[in-house]
């Protein structure tokens, strides 16, 4: 609600004030009980032009038709009362602002200065032109006019600022609703990515080992009946650890490798499970002591080795992996994780179609790290992270 609007009672006060106030002068006025009844007949019939037709021009939301049969009956009636009763011209008081208030300025300055001259028209229709006080009631009337049209003019002004400021208000409302639109649609958009990557490099990992262990499982059935149970074990615990993470992202915690033991021993899970699941000959290296890491670097580093020794699990054919967590040299307060194998290698210019590097490179961005791939067919793979404590 603009300005206007929410002090349009006080406009209210002012016609019935200038209404009751015009009609009383009428009454106690010298004319003939004629002539008052057609002046109060009039502004009756201004009061009734206002309250059905002209309340409604005057709060609407634009001047995009001019009224004028509600401004010819005003005008009307205005000249049948000025015309009975001189003192009737007291409703220009109220008939001025209305004017203004539903007519382009241009026009309202018009028919003001025709409603003001009213008063000495019909003095000089009742007394001619050799009346005394016309020396007087003209240059008054001149000044009246002057006066109208200013004062209709600033009225005008307030009016459209209002209604101006009213519509740039509900512009800037509806900006900020569509801000706070796409403000949630991309924190759903951000969300649906982070639940990806933690599917991708948690569950879906999960699951991949466990196909793996599954078909391992059915071929050693026949023939190595101990191997096959121990990788049943491996396929079990694999599946509560898939379940164990599951429940931590419904519960929005941290990984559950994380909650249960430190980075160094997540880790060293992970290359034990490696070489348990492949045969591959794996080992890790921690340089200590590590400046202290905040949950979201101890993130990004386990799920950087989860993706990687996966990785290198599915497509390297190495037969030796190496896992190297030490501090950056000369730098303080970074860390830097290696992860590197002699594997068939690839071209890290070729695109790949998957998911993991490009989620590993945009966790990395989050906590203010950066990630380096060397690899060349037939020459092995080196990952390197190095993120801020």
């Amino acid at each position: 609600m603009n300005a206007w609007e929410r002090f349009y009672w006080l406009w209210e006060v002012l016609f019935g004030i200038t209404f009751a106030a015009t009609t009383a002068l009428v009454v106690f006025d010298d004319g003939t009980p004629t002539d008052k009844t057609v002046a109060i007949l009039c502004l009756t019939g201004i009061a009734v032009a206002y309250l059905v037709r002209g309340r409604r021009l005057i709060k609407g939301p634009e001047r995009e038709d001019t009224p004028w049969l509600f401004t010819g009956v005003v005008m009307l009636f205005v000249a049948g009362a000025n015309f009975a009763s001189t003192t009737s011209s007291f409703i220009l008081f109220f008939v001025c602002p209305v004017l203004y208030m539903t007519l382009s300025t241009k026009t309202a300055s018009v028919f003001t200065t025709i409603g003001v001259l009213l008063g000495p028209a019909s003095s000089i229709a009742r007394g001619g032109f050799d009346q005394p006080s016309l020396r007087i009631l003209l240059p008054m009337t001149a000044i009246l006019i002057v006066f109208s049209i200013l004062a209709g003019r600033y009225t005008s002004q307030i009016i459209d600022q209002s209604k101006s400021r009213a519509a740039l208000i509900e512009q800037l409302q509806a900006s900020q609703a569509e801000v706070a639109r796409l403000s949630r649609e991309a924190g759903t958009a951000a969300e649906r990515e982070r639940m990806a990557r933690e599917i991708h490099d948690t569950l879906a990992q999960g699951f991949t080992s466990i196909v793996t262990l599954t078909q391992a499982i059915e071929s050693e059935m026949d023939t190595d009946p101990k191997a096959a149970r121990r990788h049943l074990e491996l396929a079990a615990r694999t599946a509560r650890e898939n379940l164990a993470e599951a429940r931590a992202m419904v519960a929005a915690q941290g990984p559950s490798a994380l909650a249960a033991a430190s980075l160094e021993e997540a880790l060293r899970r992970q290359v034990e499970r490696l070489t348990e699941e492949t045969g591959m000959e794996a080992s890790i290296e921690v340089d200590g002591p590590l400046p202290a890491l905040t949950m979201p670097t101890e993130v990004v580093l386990l799920r950087a080795a989860q993706e990687a020794l996966s990785n290198i699990r599915k497509h390297s054919s190495a037969t030796r992996v190496s896992l190297r967590l030490s501090d950056v040299d000369g730098v303080d307060g970074r860390v830097r994780l290696r992860v590197t194998d002699d594997g068939i290698g690839f071209d890290p210019t070729a695109p790949t179609g998957g998911f993991g590097l490009a989620g590993m490179r945009t966790r990395t961005d989050q906590v203010g790290g950066i990630v380096t791939l060397t690899s060349e067919p037939g020459a092995g793979t080196t990952l390197e992270l190095e993120v801020p404590a």
